[in-house]
C-alpha cells in the first residue's frame, strides 16, 4: 500500500481554460507591448520559470534578464488570480475529489508535484477548494528541473512524516511523459493519467508504470 501519492496539476486534477496563458499574454503586453503566444511556443508540462524564458525570448529575440524574468512571473502571478476566478473553461477533471476523499481517509499523505511556482499551484487549485487535500509539495520555483522538483517535494514529505517516508512506497500520478521522467528521475512508480493531451497508451509507452484513464477508475497501488 502506498504511503504518499503526488499529483500533478494542470491537466491531471484540473485544467484552467487557458487562463496561465491569459496571465502571461497580459503581463507581457504591459511590460514589454508584445503579444506573447505561450501555447505556440512552449509544451505541457514546462515548469514556469521555463515558461517565461522560452516566450521572453521568442517574442523579444534574446534571453530575459533574471531582473525582466522576476518582473514577468509577478506580474503574470498579480493577473492570474482574476484570470483563473472568471475562466470558463475551468474545470476539475473527472472523479479528483472523490478520489483525494478517500485518499485522505484511508491515511495517505497527498502531495503536489507540479512545474507551477508555489503561488501559482495554489491560486489554481483554491477555485475549486483543493488545496486543503495537499500537506506538501515540490514546485517551479523549487527549481525548473522536473526530477528536481520532484525530490524537492519528497524530501518535505519526509519531513512531514518525522522522516518516515518510504520511498519504495510512494507514486506520483501525472498527465504528460514529463510527468512519468519526473517521477522515475525522483525514484518512484508513475501513474499516466490520461485526461490531458495523451492517452493512456501513450503514457505507457512513455514509461509510466500503469495508466488510468481518468482518476474516477482510481489507482492501482
Amino acid at each position: 500500500m502506498a504511503e504518499a501519492v503526488l499529483f500533478d496539476i494542470d491537466g491531471t486534477l484540473i485544467s484552467t481554460g487557458g487562463a496561465s496563458d491569459r496571465a502571461w499574454k497580459r503581463a507581457f503586453k504591459e511590460l514589454h507591448d508584445v503579444d506573447a503566444d505561450v501555447p505556440a511556443v512552449t509544451d505541457k508540462g514546462v515548469p514556469d520559470p521555463e515558461v517565461g524564458r522560452v516566450v521572453f525570448k521568442s517574442a523579444i529575440g534574446r534571453e530575459p534578464t533574471d531582473e525582466e524574468a522576476e518582473a514577468l512571473m509577478r506580474r503574470r502571478l498579480d493577473h492570474l488570480p482574476e484570470e483563473v476566478e472568471s475562466s470558463p473553461g475551468y474545470l476539475v477533471k473527472d472523479g479528483v475529489v472523490e478520489l483525494l476523499e478517500k485518499l485522505i481517509v484511508d491515511g495517505k499523505m497527498l502531495g503536489l508535484t507540479t512545474g507551477n511556482v508555489e503561488e501559482a499551484a495554489h491560486i489554481k487549485l483554491s477555485r475549486a477548494n483543493l488545496n486543503r487535500f495537499f500537506c506538501f509539495g515540490g514546485y517551479g520555483s523549487d527549481s525548473p528541473d522536473r526530477t528536481e522538483l520532484t525530490k524537492k517535494a519528497l524530501e518535505r514529505g519526509k519531513l512531514i512524516s518525522g522522516r518516515t517516508l518510504d520511498l519504495a512506497r510512494c507514486f506520483s500520478c501525472g498527465d504528460t511523459p514529463r510527468d512519468v521522467e519526473a517521477g522515475h528521475g525522483a525514484g518512484i512508480r508513475v501513474v499516466g493519467v490520461a485526461t490531458g493531451e495523451y492517452t493512456a497508451e501513450e503514457l505507457l509507452e512513455a514509461g509510466a508504470d500503469a495508466a488510468v484513464r481518468s482518476l474516477r477508475e482510481g489507482l492501482p497501488y
